[in-house]
């Protein structure tokens, strides 16, 4: 295709515009502060610490972490939509370098960034987005604040040592409350400072316990209002669960991971606490099913993606799927990592590494669950009996092969007529001629309506 010539003319788009409807991409709170671990681990942190901070109107959001840092000029890189000036490792969780802006302003309209990078000198940069200003100026400007006009609550994490802080202030998404000083305000971020732990238990799972690739030496810890999260095996290894064959599957010629479980029933679980923990927060029914990681970080909890239904039967079956950031474009990662699609090329062979564990049910005993004897409905006369000739009517002849009574309907079945008037023997039909009555005309009118034959 030959290039198109002739003048060229930059076109800057709208920050106030685009900046608001950048907000609106799907996120939920736990996934948007999940996105900005994401970078906390791509900085080689040991400790993240969310904090939630209920303080009326003043309310906010802290995440911390003792990564390596980043000196100004990255800051400021940093905070620009589509982010560049790196390469993206094999095991990055990052993708767009949209995640820190577009995670936090979905939450909050005033995202503080702050930095140190030097061990031994205590440097701290910090920047400011402030979207309510850029709707004002309709200008792609973020602020260097005076180190007299820093909050204290990003630049304490940072005395001791390198890392960097995200703090998000003025929670519209999160405190849509009338009253943001009363217990309701209270209540709603308890609740999901509640959630969140849940959830990041769930998607850093291998994290947490030190079997990602990239946290083999030294596990991640995260905190969330300083309680320590527990990670959350799906799998329940610990437990008496059932290996099933592993397969190694290919996409665009790159390899795809599929290890398929069976969790174990509630009477083989260690103690009742671990079985309610093995439920999941969604409960037993909505996590069976595909857990999709991408580098070791979960993208989908539970769900058969269209591969087959969700049944009570094998709600216990479990498996992981495994791909690396270089299958993104097939797998359709989205920017938010909340959404995740099975590429064709396994979609049309899923019958070979079919995850729904046939043979494998509640009962845990490889068997279908015992159902009580029942005795099938006769459709015919049994073989060998002539059929039963039904009784002719008075005065007309027997009925066509394959009539069934009225009284019910069916395949096969005369289905009943509606809206007809009885007899005195409460049968349906018509009334004989001699009393058959003239119907009002607002009569015949319903009469239609209801769809009635006459």
């Amino acid at each position: 295709m030959t290039e198109v010539r002739g003048r060229r003319e930059e076109l800057i788009p709208s920050a106030a515009r685009l900046l608001n409807t950048m907000r609106d991409l799907g996120y939920e709170f736990t996934n948007a502060v999940a996105d900005i671990v994401d970078n906390s681990i791509s900085a080689d942190a040991s400790l993240v610490e969310v904090t939630i901070e209920a303080d009326g109107p003043d309310s906010w959001v802290r995440i911390a972490d003792n990564g390596a840092g980043m000196p100004a000029a990255v800051i400021s890189e940093a905070m620009r939509l589509g982010s560049g000036g790196r390469d993206y490792r094999v095991d990055e969780l990052g993708k767009f370098g949209l995640g820190l802006k577009t995670a936090s302003l979905s939450q909050a309209r005033l995202i503080t960034v702050a930095s140190r990078s030097n061990p031994t000198r205590r440097i701290i940069d910090v920047r400011v987005l402030d979207l309510d200003d850029v709707l004002r100026t309709d200008r792609w400007e973020i602020v260097h604040p005076a180190p007299e006009d820093r909050p204290a609550a990003v630049v304490a994490p940072l005395q001791d040592g390198p890392g960097t802080v995200v703090l998000w202030g003025r929670l519209d998404r999160i405190l849509n409350v009338t009253d943001p000083y009363g217990t309701r305000a209270e209540s709603v971020l308890g609740k999901y400072a509640e959630r969140l732990d849940q959830h990041l238990g769930m998607v850093f799972e291998r994290f947490l316990s030190g079997t990602a690739e990239r946290c083999r030496t030294t596990p991640l810890t995260i905190t969330v209002n300083g309680r320590r999260v527990e990670p959350w095996d799906p799998f329940c290894l610990k437990e008496r669960t059932e290996y099933l064959p592993e397969h190694t599957l290919r996409v665009a010629g790159r390899h795809v991971r599929y290890r398929p479980y069976v969790v174990p029933p509630q009477r083989e679980f260690s103690s009742d606490d671990a079985w309610k923990r093995a439920s999941g927060p969604n409960q037993w029914n909505r996590q069976q099913g595909l857990y999709i990681y991408r580098a070791d970080r979960l993208i989908q909890s539970g769900g058969w993606s269209w591969l087959r239904g969700t049944e009570e039967h094998v709600k216990l079956a479990r498996a992981a799927l495994e791909f690396w950031p270089a299958l993104d474009e097939q797998f359709e990662i989205n920017i938010s990592k909340m959404r995740v699609k099975i590429p064709e090329e396994l979609g049309t062979s899923s019958r070979a590494w079919s995850p729904c564990c046939p043979g494998r049910h509640r009962s845990g005993t490889g068997s279908p669950p015992a159902t009580p004897s029942r005795r099938p409905r006769r459709r015919g006369p049994p073989p060998g009996r002539p059929p039963v000739r039904t009784r002719p009517r008075t005065g007309g002849p027997g009925p066509p092969p394959g009539h069934r009574s009225p009284g019910r309907t069916g395949p096969g079945r005369v289905p009943p007529l509606r809206g007809l008037p009885r007899h005195r023997s409460g049968r349906r039909g018509s009334r004989p001629p001699s009393s058959r009555q003239p119907r009002s005309q607002a009569s015949r009118t319903r009469s239609t309506r209801s769809g009635a034959t006459c």
